[in-house]
């Protein structure tokens, strides 16, 4: 019975091939799924026939009830960067999976055409192909969640990355404003933009301002001791601006020893001790 199934597919594939990519792309371009604005129709029929030519060499190799085997790892990468691409170009899950699902009408016209008076095989065979395009279907569906997600986590790196800048306030003198929740991830990539500008600049003091941060706790504080560490290995050394009222309360509750490291309520002020510790004074100019 395999046998032939995967006798009957592949031979409707190779007889009507011309047919069914017509029928399907005719489908395609109707559907609430088509994005002229995210895909060139040129490019949709690429894809399409490159993914009849390898539907048609699976089918007769192993048959539709084997859809996840070996032989059909070709259909399997084809789908699965189309559907990275898909979701890195913004199209949604359903307009990603239409891609497949528009392949039943015009198949299942053919098996028609051929099986019409034969009740009982048209209805194997619409059954079997119904089961291996849903599988297909679901897989572009399961890449294409895959594919969001990293592109969610590369567009958090990149946030984290723009929400961490370090600017060089004075010759030797380097600034870290910090704004929002400091966790695990983000002290990472503070840490390693810090130390990447001290090497760059060879400065020797490095102000972190949280003012921004809403709230210290134990964790946020052992956070920022890793980081003034870190910089400490690299010859530099670190002010902490930004104390206010409650911040300074929460610290003292908590027990969190900061006496070893300076700290000043304004970035004015950590500015002010920068610019002492590195020899240089700011003054007045005479009144005239």
């Amino acid at each position: 019975m395999v046998s032939a199934r995967k006798s009957l597919l592949a031979d409707i594939l190779s007889r009507s091939e011309k047919d069914i990519f017509n029928e399907w792309m005719a489908a395609q371009l109707r559907s609430a799924g088509s994005r002229s604005d995210l895909i060139t129709e040129k490019e949709l029929r690429e894809q399409s026939r490159e993914f009849l030519q390898r539907l048609r060499e699976a089918a007769a190799t192993a048959g539709p009830d084997d859809g996840d085997g070996p032989a059909w790892a070709p259909v399997r990468e084809l789908l699965d960067t189309l559907s990275r691409s898909r979701a890195r170009r913004g199209f949604s899950p359903a307009e990603t999976a239409t891609f497949i699902f528009s392949l039943k009408a015009p198949l299942f016209a053919r098996l028609r055409q051929e099986l019409g008076r034969d009740a009982d095989a048209l209805a194997e065979a619409t059954w079997a192909a119904t089961v291996l395009l849903d599988r297909l279907g679901l897989y572009t569906t399961e890449v294409y969640q895959q594919g969001r997600e990293e592109v969610i986590a590369r567009q958090q790196r990149e946030l984290l990355e723009l929400s961490t800048p370090v600017v060089e306030l004075w010759d030797g003198v380097l600034g870290l404003p910090l704004i929002g929740t400091l966790d695990s991830a983000r002290t990472q990539v503070v840490m390693e933009n810090l130390l990447s500008r001290i090497v760059e600049t060879g400065a020797s003091i490095a102000i972190i301002d949280i003012t921004g941060v809403p709230t210290v706790d134990t964790l946020v504080a052992q956070h920022l001791l890793k980081t003034i560490a870190a910089a400490r290995l690299m010859g530099a050394d670190c002010i902490i601006s930004g104390i206010r009222p409650q911040i300074a309360q929460t610290i003292v509750h908590l027990g969190v020893d900061l006496n070893a490291v300076p700290t000043k309520a304004t970035l004015a002020g950590a500015f002010t001790v920068a610019l002492q510790r590195t020899g240089y004074t700011v003054s007045r100019p005479p009144r005239a």
